[in-house]
């Protein structure tokens, strides 16, 4: 237990510039006497901990100094550089190379090092949004505002200038999230729906709001699992299937045809993944959705008509 007492406070002191011995005593509810006990042992264990008299004093790491490599194990650099190296193909953020240098100068073992590497993390986006990355990583990074065309899901287009704040991967889709001007508050934008984002020399302070606030807004507005259904496919696409929905929502049946609880975000979304599987998949339920997928195939129909003399199909469409 002392022990274990002991790393979280020095945990603590690494994230904190200074704690007060009366906090560290609440939080881990012993006595004052056992805290400085505690600080002592840290100091003989070669961590140097100055303290602060009066009443905002405390206990500081002495400033400069840097905890023994071993404090992290070589799977946990694994890990490190593994996040660094996807947000390093996300970005082409050449920063990224020289913490990623520096934290290998840090590895024990280092020749054992490339053995570790357990998951490859690979963020690289597709080449357009790519662009619009480059653009917004350095805005972001330099305070400056940015200005884009921006199409929103009901098909409207606005001219939109924001503060932008960060940039996050979310079921592999990248959004930015900043303070937009045009409706004075905080919003999250898609890249895809994102056109021309120009860099303005103008710069902003920025506001205070961390990913965490935005991102769970987002989440909490977001609603992923809006549309259930229930869909039967064909053996001929059983990889596909498998591929987009995963095994954990798949019942193979014995003539090989795979049953899926699916979810969407959108009846939308539902028709047009629904569609693009042609006739390999049938919907069993719900019924109102067997019934948006028939009147968007009557509508398809509309734009063809069968010449039954010759036996040809013609699009109805003008061709002059």
């Amino acid at each position: 237990m002392k022990l274990d007492r002991l790393l979280a406070i020095t945990m603590t002191l690494l994230n904190q510039t200074r704690v007060n011995a009366s906090e560290l005593a609440e939080r881990f509810e012993v006595s004052l006497r056992t805290i400085y006990r505690d600080m002592d042992s840290i100091n003989q264990a070669g961590i140097p901990i100055v303290s602060f008299a009066g009443s905002d004093g405390g206990y500081e790491i002495v400033p400069g100094y840097r905890l023994d490599k071993q404090i992290l194990s070589l799977e946990d650099f694994s890990s490190i550089c593994s996040a660094l190296r996807g947000a390093r193909s996300a970005t082409d953020n050449s920063d990224i190379d020289g913490l990623l240098d520096r934290i290998g100068a840090l590895m024990p073992n280092k020749s054992n090092f490339t053995d570790t590497y357990k998951v490859d993390l690979d963020f690289t986006p597709t080449p357009n949004d790519k662009e619009k990355i480059a653009t917004l990583h350095l805005a972001i990074k330099e305070l400056h505002l940015v200005r884009f065309d921006y199409l929103d899901n009901k098909g409207t287009e606005t001219d939109r200038t924001i503060e932008p704040m960060g940039l996050f991967l979310k079921g592999y889709i990248w959004y930015i999230y900043g303070y937009c001007l045009t409706r004075s508050d905080i919003r999250v934008f898609r890249l895809t729906r994102i056109n021309q984002p120009l860099s303005l020399p103008k710069k902003f302070v920025r506001r205070n709001y961390t990913l965490q606030d935005v991102e769970q807004q987002f989440m909490n507005q977001a609603n992923f699992v809006k549309v259930s259904a229930v869909l039967h496919f064909s053996p001929a696409v059983k990889t596909r299937v498998r591929d987009e929905f995963g095994f954990d929502k798949i019942i193979v049946n014995p003539d090989g045809s795979l049953l899926v609880n699916a979810h969407y975000s959108s009846t939308e979304r539902a028709i047009q993944n629904i569609l693009s599987y042609s006739n390999n998949v049938t919907i069993i339920e719900p019924p109102e959705l067997i019934a948006e997928i028939q009147r968007h195939v009557a509508n398809m129909l509309l734009h063809y008509k069968v010449n039954e003399k010759e036996g040809i199909r013609e699009h109805t469409r003008y061709l002059c």
